[in-house]
């Protein structure tokens, strides 16, 4: 995995392990990336994301739990339908509080590489 910055190939991990059915904002991912206050780098290395590398770009959302997209733009449609496939709800272009990632100690000791 190589990518013009090197933080890319963290985000894209961390990304990764965000399991089915949860999301994460981009701050979060951020932060457990090991690069705290750099959530729109996020937004940046999910669109350079290699395709073989499946990163479940979608599960990653603004910090209101929203959206990061226009609502009735392809790529937010699209967004809605991946997380409703894995049965995250969304109202008024959210998901619930309950559909958060909150990683264990244990994920972040043995999953998380840094």
């Amino acid at each position: 995995m190589t990518a013009a910055n090197p933080h890319y190939t963290r985000i894209w991990e961390t990304v990764l392990q965000i399991p089915a059915g949860k999301v994460a904002s981009y701050g979060q991912i951020a932060d457990l990336a090991g690069l705290p206050g750099r959530a729109r780098l996020v937004g940046k290395a999910l669109g350079y994301a290699p395709k073989e590398l499946a990163v479940p770009w979608y599960r990653v959302l603004r910090s209101d739990r929203s959206l990061a997209f226009p609502a009735d733009s392809e790529t937010a449609l699209r967004q809605r339908e991946l997380l409703q496939d894995e049965g995250v709800l969304l109202t008024n272009n959210r998901v619930r509080k309950a559909d958060l990632w909150q990683p264990d100690l244990m994920e972040l000791l043995f999953q998380l590489k840094y």
